[in-house]
C-alpha cells in the first residue's frame, strides 16, 4: 500500500525539480540558432502545458477520497511519463 502523504510530498518535490529543469532549458532556448529557435519554443510550451497538468493532477491527489485515489495516481504517473519523454526530446537539442 502507498503511503499518501509520503507520496504527495515526493511528487510535489519532484513538480519544483521540474520547474528548475524546464527554466534550464529556457535559458538554453535562448541562445539557440535562430532557425531552431520556433521549435524549441513549441516544445517548451508543451513541457509548461504538461507541467501544470500535473500540478492541477497532483491538488487532485490531494483532495481525493480512497475510491478516487488509484485512478488518479494512475493518470498521474501517466502524464508524469508524458512530461519525462517532452523533456527528454527538448533537452535532446542541446546535446
Amino acid at each position: 500500500m502507498i503511503d499518501k502523504k509520503s507520496y504527495l510530498q515526493k511528487s510535489a518535490d519532484k513538480l519544483q525539480q521540474w520547474d528548475a529543469d524546464i527554466d534550464e532549458l529556457k535559458a538554453k532556448a535562448a541562445k539557440a540558432k535562430a532557425e531552431s529557435k520556433a521549435e524549441v519554443a513549441h516544445q517548451l510550451d508543451e513541457l509548461q502545458a504538461k507541467k501544470e497538468n500535473l500540478q492541477h493532477m497532483l491538488k487532485q491527489l490531494q483532495t481525493a477520497g480512497d475510491g478516487a485515489w488509484d485512478d488518479i495516481r494512475t493518470g498521474f504517473e501517466r502524464s508524469w511519463t508524458e512530461l519525462k519523454g517532452a523533456y527528454e526530446k527538448a533537452s535532446a537539442q542541446f546535446k
